[in-house]
């Protein structure tokens, strides 16, 4: 059986985005490593509660504007955080 040409279309642009989101996320892992790295020389906390609150509700804001689920988007973004801050705390604790 052959396979269905749209489908196939669809697949290889779902596939095209998954490799770019994982581009940008390890792009956005290298700069975060960096901010830990220099947040741990400067002895400045891991995290900063104030602007992950900013950051989500300006990234909720966005995701309602691309009729995206803000709940989905602020789960994606929290999870993202929490392991920011885990390399912040690492990178704390290998500085002192």
């Amino acid at each position: 059986m052959s396979e269905d040409t749209v489908l196939a279309g669809y697949r290889q642009s779902i596939d095209n985005i998954d490799a770019a989101m994982i581009h940008i996320l390890a792009e956005r892992f290298r700069i975060t490593q960096a901010v830990g790295a220099y947040k741990a020389t400067n002895k400045l906390p891991a995290s900063d509660p104030g602007r992950e609150e900013r950051q989500i509700a300006r990234l909720r804001k966005l995701a309602e504007d691309a009729k995206l689920d803000p709940e989905f988007s602020e789960k994606f973004l929290r999870f993202i955080i929490e392991e920011v801050i885990r390399h912040h705390e690492r990178a704390a604790g290998s500085a002192g």
